[in-house]
């Protein structure tokens, strides 16, 4: 059985998007794992599956590259507020998407029938460790001492729908993420596994990063690791709440806030290219 995809990006945090609101795949899992081989396949950090929504515009069933569900996706749902309003014609300016990690609002900044940014509350930060889950000693994990690969790191852990554990490094990109990035992913203390952000703070309300996205390995962007980290940055008193962050991400910026109930994230969405591929 031929479908049509869609091959879309938010900063280089690409994925491949079916259009489900007639069907579904018998085994979404296997799809993501088979189309995001970029060697024999599409290629992509995972599939999207825009799905009807009982409460929502649409909803939204994301598959990393490894065929794990995960709950939440900054850059895949600004992605498909873009194909909501340019593609299923949904032409609102406010629209609302169903995800695993609750509803989300996303605001659209429209020229001439085109998407051209997408701002989407988040939702609040977490940083009790129950809930996001790490088996951390304390309250909060801002600022804790966890011991990776023989040495001690200062991390701080927040939920934003998904956990992540943030870290402040003098240089992301001295960074030997293919040996840390599993480290920490697969770390005992995170039975959900985690995504990792190596953060360097670049000066007043300024970021640069890089990001291991569990399932997925080393993505060129991430649109929750880039809200963890403002949040990180803020209750590490290193950047100001309700004030814009610019985040340099591998594949683009991103503006987040991070304000006393909630986060909000804005950045581009793209398309790539469009096919048909044998489910």
């Amino acid at each position: 059985m031929n479908k049509k995809f869609y091959k879309m990006h938010g900063i280089g945090n690409d994925y491949i998007y079916f259009d489900c609101f007639d069907w579904f795949p018998s085994d979404p899992a296997a799809v993501a794992r088979k189309l995001s081989d970029r060697h024999f396949s599409v290629g992509g950090d995972g599939v999207v599956y825009i799905c009807p929504s009982d409460g929502a515009d649409a909803k939204m069933r994301m598959f990393n590259a490894d065929g794990s569900e995960g709950k939440m996706c900054g850059n895949a749902i600004r992605c498909i507020g873009k194909f909501l309003y340019e593609v299923k014609g949904i032409r609102k300016d406010v629209l609302t998407v169903e995800t695993l990690s609750g509803v989300k609002t996303l605001v659209l900044t429209v020229r001439e029938g085109s998407v051209l940014s997408v701002r989407v509350d988040m939702g609040a930060a977490e940083f009790r460790p129950a809930l996001i889950p790490a088996d951390l000693a304390g309250e909060r994990a801002v600022d804790v001492p966890l011991e990776v690969g023989g040495k001690t790191y200062r991390v701080t852990c927040v939920s934003m729908g998904n956990p992540h554990c943030v870290v402040f490094v003098p240089d992301p990109y001295a960074v030997d993420l293919g040996v840390l990035g599993p480290l920490f992913e697969h770390h005992p203390r995170f039975p959900a596994r985690i995504n990792t952000e190596f953060v360097r703070v670049d000066g007043r309300n300024e970021l640069t990063m890089r990001v291991w996205e569990r399932g997925s390995g080393e993505t060129w962007a991430c649109g929750t690791g880039a809200c963890a980290s403002a949040a990180a940055a803020v209750e590490n008193g290193l950047c100001g709440r309700d004030e814009d962050i610019l985040l340099h991400l591998r594949g683009g910026d991103l503006t987040v806030r991070v304000t006393k109930d909630t986060v909000f994230m804005t950045g581009p969405a793209a398309f790539a290219f469009t096919g048909e591929a044998d489910i």
